[in-house]
């Protein structure tokens, strides 16, 4: 199990050991950049999952899927990335135990900071739905843009290679389906 720790001053920072990592395929350098962020992970993991195991489990899980990741996909925000990874991981988890095939893009909404805490599962489930309905509702080419980026965490040239969009259209998609999946979740929050 790793040991949470807070990184030193003095050590290289984090894109200098992921790229060190991509040349090497080093373990352990990927190793010690994680374990700068497994607080940080284990956190994520508790708040969404409520259980102090399945979080543990989840931090060990979550580095295995890194060391696949991190080598084929464009990071420039080592810990943003690894942050959206962790919350998506957990999200399929929990998914993935209402045997449900596809994942909540919660972070397009603003939930209150307790509501994590104190919700109940069919308040979470509520949410999950209405996300997955509002998604639903995106013209096809902002869910398809918004699904691979966001879900299938693909970047813009692969989205492009898939979809045959340009990458400003890709941006365009992405951006405008942000937006207007935030409109119709607030809508719906309203509406509770």
């Amino acid at each position: 199990m790793f040991a949470f720790k807070s990184s030193k001053i003095d050590s290289p920072q984090d894109h200098e050991l992921l790229h060190q990592y991509r040349e090497s395929m080093d373990l352990k350098i990927l190793g010690d950049l994680y374990q700068r962020h497994t607080e940080m992970v284990y956190y994520v993991c508790f708040r969404y999952l409520q259980d102090s195991e399945l979080s543990k489990d989840a931090v060990m899980n979550i580095f295995e899927e890194l060391i696949y990741k991190a080598n084929k996909q464009e990071i420039k925000d080592f810990p943003r990335w690894l942050y959206v990874l962790t919350k998506n991981h957990c999200l399929m988890y929990l998914r993935s135990q209402k045997n449900k095939s596809q994942i909540s893009l919660d972070e397009f909404v603003k939930f209150p900071e307790d509501l994590h805490h104190y919700e109940h599962d069919d308040e979470k489930e509520g949410q999950l739905t209405a996300m997955e309905g509002c998604l639903s509702k995106l013209p096809e080419r902002q869910q398809q843009s918004v699904r691979l980026f966001f879900l299938e965490e693909k970047c813009y040239k692969e989205i492009s290679e898939s979809t045959g969009y340009s990458l400003n259209e890709i941006k365009s998609y992405i951006q405008n389906g942000k937006r207007n999946l935030k409109n119709c979740m607030e809508a719906w929050n309203e509406q509770q």
